[in-house]
C-alpha cells in the first residue's frame, strides 16, 4: 500500500495527468465520449483505494481539500457573471428545495419499508442521515446531538454518508456526456445557460493565451493571496458548533473574494491560463475525494446503504418531475441534486463539470443547504418518529 504523504500525492497527480492526457489525444481522445475525463479521475483513486493501493483514510486527503478547493475557487470565479447568474436565481433555487423535498420524501419512504429489519429506534438515525443529505456533515451531527441519537444507530449511518453520496457523485459526473438528451427529455429551457455558457466561451477566447510556467506560478499566487487570508480570517470568526465551522467561513469568504476579483484586473489572468489551472487544482481535489470513496469494508452496513440508495432514487425522481414541470436544465438538476446530497466540498466540482464558470451556482446552493439542513433533519426525523 501507497501510505507515505508525498508518494499519495504524486500517485493521485500521476493519475490525473494520465487520465487528462489521454483524453486529449488524438488516438484516445474517443474514448472518453460516453464517461467524460472526470469521471475517471474521480473513479479510478476510488478503485485504487478500494484494492488497497491506496489508503481508504489519511490526513493528505483532507489537507487537499481543505486547502486546494478554497485556491480553485478562486481561480475558477475570476470569469464569472454575476449578473447572468443571479438571473437563474428563482429556478435554481426552486430545484434546491425540490431536491430537498425529495430527499425527506425518500427518508420517510425507506424508513417506512426497512423499519422491520433496521429496528424502530433507527427513526433518529434516518433524521439525522437526511440532514446531512439536505445539507451537510455538520447538520447530521447538529441533528444527531438535537436528538440524541444513540452511537449504536448513529455509527452506521455514517457509513450509508460514507458510500452512498459518493457513488452518486460518480453517476453525476458519468452523465455529463449524456446532458444534451437529458435537456431533450426534460424539454428544459437553455437559453439562460446558453447565453451564459457563450459569454464565458467569449470572455475565455479573447483573454486565453499560451500557457506559461509563469503565468501558472501567478495564477497560483493570487489564488494564494486570497485562499490562506480567508483561512486566517475565518479562524477569526464566530463559530456555531456543529451548524457554521471555520471552513465554512473560509468557503464563503474565497466566494466573496473570487467574484469581487472578477470584477478586477485580475480577470485579465486567464491569458495565462488561471482558469485552465484552476481546472487543475479542481481535477486534483476530485482525486482525494474519490480516493475516500473506498467501499471495502461496508459489509455490515449493506441493508443501510440500500434504504441510502431508496432514498436517492426518490430524491432523483422528485428532481427529474420537477426539472420537467419547470424546464430546467440537466445543469441545475445536477447542481442542486449534489449541493443537497454532496455539500460545500462536490457541488462546485459537479457544477463546474456541467457547465465551466459555473461552479458558483453549486457552491452557493451548498451553502443554503448549510443554513436549513440542520431544521430540515430534525423535521424528516420526527416523521419517521410518527410511523
Amino acid at each position: 500500500m501507497i501510505d507515505h504523504p508525498a508518494l499519495i500525492v504524486l500517485t493521485l497527480a500521476a493519475i490525473e495527468a494520465l487520465v487528462l492526457w489521454l483524453s486529449r489525444h488524438e488516438r484516445t481522445r474517443r474514448c472518453f465520449d460516453f464517461l467524460p475525463a472526470v469521471f475517471w479521475i474521480y473513479f479510478l483513486p476510488m478503485l485504487a483505494a478500494t484494492c488497497g493501493l491506496l489508503p481508504a483514510k489519511s490526513p493528505v486527503y483532507g489537507l487537499i481539500t481543505t486547502y486546494l478547493l478554497p485556491a480553485s475557487l478562486v481561480l475558477l470565479l475570476l470569469p464569472v457573471d454575476l449578473r447572468a447568474i443571479l438571473r437563474l436565481g428563482p429556478q435554481a433555487l426552486a430545484m434546491f428545495f425540490i431536491g430537498a423535498a425529495g430527499i425527506i420524501a425518500g427518508t420517510v419512504l425507506s424508513f417506512a419499508l426497512f423499519e422491520p429489519v433496521v429496528g424502530s429506534e433507527f427513526w433518529a438515525g434516518f433524521g439525522a442521515l437526511s440532514g446531512s443529505w439536505t445539507g451537510g456533515s455538520a447538520n447530521m451531527i447538529a441533528v444527531k446531538e438535537a436528538l440524541a441519537v444513540p452511537d449504536a444507530v448513529f455509527a452506521p449511518m455514517v457509513i450509508v454518508d460514507t458510500v452512498v453520496p459518493y457513488l452518486w457523485m460518480g453517476l453525476l459526473i458519468a452523465l455529463v456526456g449524456r446532458q444534451g438528451a437529458c435537456d431533450r427529455a426534460l424539454r428544459a429551457d437553455r437559453a439562460i445557460l446558453d447565453d451564459l455558457g457563450e459569454r464565458v466561451a467569449r470572455h475565455a477566447a479573447s483573454h486565453t493565451g499560451r500557457r506559461t510556467i509563469g503565468g501558472i506560478a501567478l495564477a497560483l499566487l493570487v489564488a494564494a493571496a486570497a485562499s490562506v487570508p480567508a483561512h486566517l480570517l475565518a479562524r477569526e470568526l464566530p463559530q456555531i458548533r456543529d451548524v457554521v465551522s471555520s471552513y465554512t467561513w473560509t468557503i464563503l469568504i474565497v466566494t466573496i473574494l473570487g467574484i469581487g476579483l472578477s470584477f478586477s484586473q485580475a480577470r485579465n489572468l486567464e491569458r495565462s491560463g488561471a482558469t485552465r489551472t484552476g481546472y487543475d487544482l479542481l481535477y486534483f481535489v476530485l482525486t482525494a475525494i474519490g480516493a475516500k470513496a473506498s467501499v471495502a469494508s461496508i459489509g455490515a452496513a449493506l441493508t443501510l446503504i440500500a434504504a441510502g440508495l431508496l432514498i436517492v432514487a426518490v430524491h432523483a425522481a422528485v428532481l427529474l418531475l420537477g426539472a420537467r414541470l419547470l424546464r430546467a436544465p440537466m445543469f441545475l438538476v445536477a447542481a442542486a441534486s449534489q449541493a443537497n446530497i454532496g455539500g460545500v466540498a462536490s457541488a462546485p466540482v459537479v457544477a463546474e463539470v456541467y457547465h465551466p464558470g459555473l461552479a458558483s451556482v453549486g457552491l452557493l446552493l451548498a451553502i443554503l443547504g448549510n443554513i436549513v439542513g440542520t431544521w430540515l433533519g430534525i423535521a424528516c426525523a420526527q416523521l419517521c418518529r410518527l410511523l
